[in-house]
């Protein structure tokens, strides 16, 4: 776990030092914590469905009282199961992956806020950006990336490209301390977050209990070569919502006192 987190950490830490060379309003550094789930072929759309838990870290630069820009490492996990969708509930399929996802995402602020305000201390907010994300579902414990499950000669890649964006409230709490709640959608630009994509590729019925190849493609083993397996007109989305706690720090150039307008 320790390890899956140095990346976004360093991340975070550069991006930090990036800041602190170029005279700034402030900087917000936080920690998040809330849920994660998964929108694709094993369940198109029901919004909170197999919450998981998600944990990260996150820098904000302030550029103004109105606009932002925030780097964060999220770690969480997915998971799914077609017996609890509408869409061909009897295929048998389930998958998890744990999920790590590095985003960069510009913020508006609807009020003129910032952390301190004695005028503003609630504002609404939106964002959107653009992140990537490490992801390997998984199912009884195997690794459906390396099975070819929709007969694949060559594995999907264990990371892709999403598209966040996102809605929130920003409360400025004391002097240094804020809290943020927010909501938001990653479009992402593969559908096998979940492995399931396509078609069947074997004759189920001649499957044996024991390969365990076959078994992971088609568990039910009453599918026809070619029988519709997911829907690959449409990519997977994986969500996330939660609260963060920042602090904030005041670079060189803050020694205005914007509560005189503010």
């Amino acid at each position: 776990m320790l390890q899956a987190m140095r990346r976004p950490i360093f991340l975070i830490g550069f991006f930090v030092l990036l800041l602190n060379s170029v005279k700034s309003q402030d900087l917000d550094v936080g920690l998040t914590g809330g849920g994660m789930y998964y929108l694709g072929d094993l369940n198109p759309g029901k919004h909170f469905l197999n919450t998981q838990v998600t944990y990260g870290l996150l820098v904000r630069y302030n550029i103004d009282t109105r606009w932002s820009v925030k780097l964060s490492g999220t770690m969480g996990s997915v998971k799914g199961d077609a017996s609890q969708s509408t869409f061909l509930p009897d295929r048998g399929l389930s998958f998890s992956s744990k999920v790590t996802d590095i985003a960069a995402v510009a913020e508006f602020n609807f009020l003129p806020y910032f952390t301190g305000s004695r005028r503003n201390r609630i504002s609404p907010y939106i964002y959107a950006g653009f992140s990537v994300f490490f992801f390997n579902p998984i199912s009884g414990g195997v690794q459906l990336r390396d099975m070819g499950t929709e007969g694949q000669t060559t594995p999907y890649a264990s990371f892709n490209f999403s598209i966040p964006f996102g809605l929130g409230a920003k409360f400025s709490l004391a002097s240094r301390l804020g809290m943020q709640v927010y909501w938001e959608m990653h479009k992402t630009f593969t559908d096998y977050l979940d492995d399931v994509s396509t078609i069947y590729y074997l004759d189920g019925p001649n499957i044996l209990a024991g390969d365990q190849k076959g078994m992971l493609s088609d568990p039910t083993r009453n599918h026809a070569p070619g029988m519709q397996r997911g829907n690959e007109s449409n990519n997977d989305w994986y969500a996330m919502f939660g609260i963060s706690i920042t602090y904030k720090f005041n670079l060189l150039s803050s020694n205005k006192c914007r509560d005189l307008e503010h």
